[in-house]
This record gives structure tokens, C-alpha cells and sequence, in this order.
């Protein structure tokens, strides 16, 4: 496990302004979103879990993210109407950015250092993948693409890090 303080990675917002995760006092969700792929309906629970657990302190943040099969092509005002007509996202959006390879944004490059449950670290695998990360920035917990936002284990790891 990195013991690294995620929050102090600088990010852009999708409008390409800093912010500042450690501006964000509870734990944070962070997931690699993206607006044409088969598991953009997370992007429902994601905004569940911000309402529902947004009073008490956790931050669900999206990266959008175009590298899977082109699956989030658009602009950042694009990404913005979408996710606020579409999902009604509340959450923090950052500015797209990879989350694999060579040109890996460095929050990212953190974050996959991460294991699942089943210990595998390293490449984000597809749009969806979720990060906890605990309130002092520490990377807690890793949730594949296909495990819902809603999933047990997912609810019961925020409700231990809040």
C-alpha cells in the first residue's frame, strides 16, 4: 500500500482551473469516467453515493478519461452538459486525462499502485474503475470496472473510511 498523500497530487478541473483535492476534508471516490461506454449508467449510483454520502464528508471525483476504445471523445463543455443533464452529477469533475501509459496522469500513477481484493495492482482496466482514498490521502481500497458503486463492499469501505 503507497502511504503517499493522494489529495497533494495537483489535478485541473474540467474546466482546466487547479483544484485541490486536499481541499476535500473526508475520504474521496475517484473514478475514471467516460459518457459512451456500457458502464456510463454508474455514473447513477456515483451521484447516489454523493448524495447520500456527501453530508458526511466523502467526495466522489471523476476523471474523465479517453482512453478505452474512444469512449469519452468529447470536450470538456461537452463532458460538463452531459453529466449535468444526463446524470445530474454534483460531484467534481478534473480535466480528461490518461489514466494508463506512458503520458499516465500522476494522480493516477499513484492510484495503481493500489491492489484489488485480490491483490492485482497496476493498469486501470477499463472506464469505472474506483479508488478510495482515506481522508489523510491515503489509497485504501480498489473496485473494478464492473463492480457497481453501490456494491456492498463498496458501501461498507466508504462507511469504514468516513
Amino acid at each position: 500500500m503507497s502511504h503517499s498523500n493522494i489529495k497533494s497530487i495537483p489535478v485541473n478541473a474540467l474546466d482546466g482551473t487547479p483544484f485541490n483535492l486536499s481541499d476535500l476534508p473526508g475520504p474521496l471516490l475517484v473514478v475514471n469516467v467516460a459518457s459512451k461506454c456500457g458502464l456510463t449508467p454508474q455514473y447513477t449510483a456515483l451521484e447516489q453515493l454523493q448524495k447520500d454520502y456527501g453530508p458526511k464528508g466523502l467526495t466522489v471525483v471523476g476523471m474523465p478519461c479517453n482512453q478505452f476504445m474512444g469512449q469519452e471523445p468529447g470536450t470538456a463543455d461537452e463532458i460538463a452538459t452531459f453529466c449535468s443533464t444526463t446524470y445530474g452529477v454534483s460531484f467534481p469533475l478534473l480535466e480528461k486525462a490518461d489514466v494508463n501509459g506512458e503520458h499516465r496522469h500522476p494522480l493516477y500513477a499513484a492510484l495503481t499502485e493500489t491492489p484489488d481484493a485480490d491483490g492485482e495492482a497496476g493498469d486501470i482496466q477499463w472506464n469505472f474503475e474506483k479508488f478510495l482514498v482515506s481522508s489523510d490521502g491515503g489509497a485504501i481500497a480498489r473496485f473494478r470496472p464492473r463492480t457497481e458503486p453501490d456494491a456492498p463492499e463498496v458501501v461498507s469501505a466508504i462507511e469504514a473510511a468516513l
